[in-house]
């Protein structure tokens, strides 16, 4: 099971000191919070995409180049890439130069985004945003595995014997993961292409969580990919570590209290109680992340948010360092030992998916109008 952390960039002050950082010290911080991931063991990092203040991560593959460069093993995500406001054109190209610059240690979260304003600002129009998504994904699935690509769509100009440069490496496409809080057309999507589903549930309760993934599992058993048990999942978390619960509520309080999404809403403890989030010791993030998969079945991936709300770098580290050394060895191993032996441990590697060969169902070019039909069913 792959474990990691994610990041959604936000630049906010933090509310103990009153201190805001620059943009260039926050997008030096997340680079070296994704370098001491991989120190401590972790498995993935996964940088979100926004085109509005108070984030700063507007070019993902830009900094997870930088991030290759100097790493060996870490496997580099999104969380997630606009596929509904990005050009799939773009997105073509980008991802396939990252896979060969990290050597095939690239997947992608494609996902809606959440904020309005951001449709127009690339000539879109947010009442689309489901056929968007869909479109847009047709297109970049035939972009990754066509050398030559008529198209014609409803949402961009058309494309007469277009070849995306780079090739994926080795002729296979990253994998995908199709994210969603709240679009069951999305988990829809991800179970008919066979592809990945990250339910990003940091603000959700569990019942909903459940709801969703079930949805998925149940429509990717329906299209012939294997058992609903099967299916490719992630999960969302949010953490917040110290040696004592009280010491971990006294200093996460007064970020938790003024973060920008939620802040001066519910109390952190029914916040607690009603979603994923953990303040308090390793002990009680490793018990309350082992229930996820009594709602949401044997998954594949977790990842946890640790830096945002104004906290400062030294201790969003501390935190990787608590995450990577204490809690993520245990989760590893109660994890693999409930998994039964038909359930995937991990996401489809690139080296997986190249041996899988060109008539593995992953390389298939299906026609959109079928995932309309099927979402109709």
């Amino acid at each position: 099971m792959q474990f990691g952390i994610f990041s959604v960039g936000d630049v906010t002050a933090d509310p103990t000191t009153g201190v805001t950082v620059s943009e260039h010290e926050r997008i030096k911080a997340m680079t070296a919070i994704a370098l001491k991931a991989e120190e401590v063991g972790l498995d993935v990092f996964a940088t979100g995409e926004h085109h509005n203040p108070p984030f700063v991560p507007s070019s993902p593959t830009t900094m997870l180049g930088w991030i290759a460069a100097r790493t060996e093993r870490l496997q580099l995500s999104t969380a997630t890439t606009l596929i509904t406001t990005n050009d799939p054109v773009k997105i073509a190209e980008d991802f396939a130069m990252l896979q060969h610059l990290a050597d095939g240690r690239v997947d992608v979260t494609l996902g809606r985004g959440n904020t309005g304003p951001v449709y127009p600002w690339f000539g879109k129009d947010i009442r689309k945003g489901i056929p968007l998504a869909i479109e847009n994904y047709h297109l970049l699935r035939r972009l990754w595995r066509e050398k030559v690509v008529d198209w014609e769509g409803e949402f961009r100009t058309p494309l007469q014997g277009y070849t995306s440069t780079p090739a994926p490496l080795d002729g296979t496409p990253p994998f995908v993961w199709h994210g969603s809080i709240r679009s069951p057309e999305i988990a829809e999507q991800a179970a008919f292409y066979g592809d990945g589903f990250f339910h990003n549930n940091i603000f959700w309760n569990k019942e909903h969580t459940e709801q969703m993934v079930n949805l998925y599992r149940q429509r990717f058993e329906h299209y012939g990919h294997g058992s609903a048990d099967q299916a490719i999942v992630g999960l969302g978390g949010q953490v917040f570590m110290a040696e004592t619960e009280a010491e971990a509520k006294r200093r996460f309080r007064p970020y938790f209290d003024n973060a920008p999404v939620y802040g001066h809403g519910p109390s952190m403890e029914d916040f607690t109680d009603m979603t994923p989030l953990t303040v308090g010791t390793p002990e009680m993030v490793i018990e309350k992340t082992l229930s996820f998969a009594d709602y949401a079945g044997d998954y594949q991936r977790q990842l946890f948010l640790l830096d945002h709300a104004g906290l400062p770098l030294e201790q969003v580290l501390e935190q990787v360092e608590m995450l990577g050394r204490e809690v993520v060895p245990t989760l590893r191993a109660e994890f693999e030992r409930r998994r039964p032996a038909h359930v995937p441990s991990d996401p489809p590697s690139h080296a997986a998916l190249v041996e899988a060969g060109p008539d593995s169902p992953f390389h298939q070019v299906i026609p959109s109008q079928n995932l309309t039909a099927g979402a109709q069913a």
